[in-house]
């Protein structure tokens, strides 16, 4: 397994690149949603190197729909970042996503949170993921699985923007205890 706390400064493992990928689904059934996600992941994408737990959350954004299974996976790839986005959105699809209303109900959301130290802006992809330091159901999983991983944008490591999430904000609120996702 990847010493994760070593995640800085490493770009190109052996066999690829490192990827931190956010799994979430709040449709059907959520945790066999997001285990039939790993092993999409790990058939088309690479090998799992850490899974986090899967955490319920309330929904932010549109909020009048069911909570979610949230975590995050790091996968050791040897896809550059188009194709890796462009497989994960296939999945999606395979699972049964169907995009309708922005930020609305899904059997899966899977995205790319960071590449790497890469940093990319361009349509349709943006690397590392915008929002994620905004959003505890994204920073919480990861920092079970990487807590010194290091935003290549911020220079802060994940439990710092964790730590500087605000109590009770919208990004913070309803992240529940973890239910062991596999692994």
């Amino acid at each position: 397994m990847t010493k994760l706390n070593d995640f800085r400064g490493t770009n190109t493992p052996a066999h690829g690149h490192l990827a931190f990928v956010g799994l979430g689904s709040n449709l059907g059934d959520r945790f066999a949603n997001l285990s039939a996600a790993l092993d999409a992941i790990e058939r088309r994408v690479g090998r799992l190197t850490a899974v986090s737990g899967a955490y319920e959350t309330d929904p932010v954004g549109l909020t009048d729909q069911p909570r979610f299974l949230n975590a995050v996976c790091l996968v050791e790839t040897a896809l550059e970042p188009q194709d890796l986005l462009t497989t994960m959105l296939e999945i999606e699809t395979d699972q049964g996503r169907v995009r309708t209303v922005k930020n609305g109900p899904r059997t899966l959301d899977l995205d790319l949170l960071m590449y790497g130290e890469m940093v990319m802006k361009k349509p349709g992809l943006e690397v590392p993921h915008p929002r994620m330091g905004e959003r505890a159901f994204v920073l919480v999983p990861l920092a079970e699985i990487a807590p010194h991983a290091v935003h290549p944008v911020s220079g802060l490591t994940v439990q710092e923007m964790l730590a500087r999430l605000p109590e009770g904000s919208s990004g913070h609120r309803g992240v529940g205890a973890a239910t062991r996702l596999r692994r």
